[in-house]
């Protein structure tokens, strides 16, 4: 009989800190009314002095941990997705695999910016799929305060920081339906960290016009890889990027926005960690039903996309 994965567990971890528009109109010359009409935002979680992308990922994944039921040795794989790694090595996953008590486990990074968690869902769910794997943990985790110029308003405005994490189980029957991956490499100076250069630098226009048609692509190509119309999906969980962005996206799927997970008002763009802090938010609260179909997509720098097709269990 072949194997599958599910989603069985949720967690997320944001940090105290909040930095709201009104604060943040003190340092950069813009205004609470400017970044809500073009973003969404109103405010973002910035981590504390000293704590670090290790930290929120570990808290993110105890939580899923205790969701599940699971102790840290029923875990077999760790996969990490984030830009932002507290050293260059050893990975994150291996520093979170010991805060957690895991011995033996598989654990590594993957880097594809704010598509990383959907990387890191989909090699998972190939781990998963072929055996080598039962359990996995797979983990969002960005600290953007760290590589945003603070004074450059037109991305500082943007960023936060936070982590979430979700737990996927072998199982007979289908939990992750498909996986979409791509990338285009020509249009890495639009969205990048310069060798040469400290902060994050974004062409803000190029990267919108790009990110509404490759995520309005994908949702296309991962509706039509599983016979679907975008009435058979039941929830869109979008990467938080942009709430213009998000709607362009729902518009493609002619799916009201009620049935679109939004949390860019509250987390502004975590990178990485966008996606799994939706759904966790989006399921704390009940959001979701059994068998229910989730799509998740996202868009970032490299660049970056991909979307998920998963069945709520």
């Amino acid at each position: 009989m072949p194997t599958y994965s599910q989603l069985i567990a949720t967690g997320s971890y944001l940090p105290e800190r909040i930095l709201d528009n009104h604060e943040l109109s003190t340092w950069v010359d813009t205004s609470d009314e400017w970044i809500v009409t073009r973003t969404g935002i109103r405010q973002r979680h910035i981590a504390a002095e000293g704590q670090g992308s290790v930290d929120m990922a570990t808290r993110a994944a105890e939580r899923a941990l205790q969701q599940a039921g699971l102790q840290a040795a029923d875990i077999d794989l760790i996969i990490v997705a984030t830009t932002t790694p507290d050293q260059i090595f050893p990975s994150t996953a291996c520093l979170v695999q010991a805060r957690l008590g895991n011995q033996g486990a598989a654990a590594f990074d993957v880097q594809a910016v704010c598509t990383g968690f959907i990387y890191a869902l989909a090699t998972a769910d190939q781990f998963l799929r072929t055996g080598a794997a039962r359990r996995a943990l797979v983990i969002g985790v960005e600290t953007m305060s760290r590589i945003v110029d603070w004074k450059d308003r037109s991305t500082c405005i943007l960023f936060g920081d936070g982590a979430g994490a979700v737990i996927l189980q072998a199982a007979d029957t289908p939990g992750i339906l498909s996986t979409h991956l791509h990338a285009d490499g020509r249009y890495a100076e639009l969205l990048q960290v310069a060798v040469d250069e400290s902060y994050l630098q974004m062409q803000g226009n190029a990267v919108f016009r790009m990110a509404v048609r490759a995520l309005g692509d994908i949702v296309q190509e991962t509706l039509a890889a599983n016979g679907l119309e975008g009435k058979d999906i039941d929830w869109l969980v979008p990467h938080q990027a942009n709430i213009r962005i998000i709607q362009a996206t729902a518009d493609k799927l002619n799916l009201p926005m009620e049935r679109v997970v939004v949390t860019v008002g509250e987390h502004g763009n975590v990178s990485a960690a966008s996606v799994p802090l939706a759904l966790d938010s989006a399921a704390q609260q009940n959001c979701f039903r059994p068998g229910q179909l989730l799509l998740l997509e996202a868009f970032g720098g490299g660049f970056t996309w991909g979307s998920a097709l998963l069945r709520w269990v």
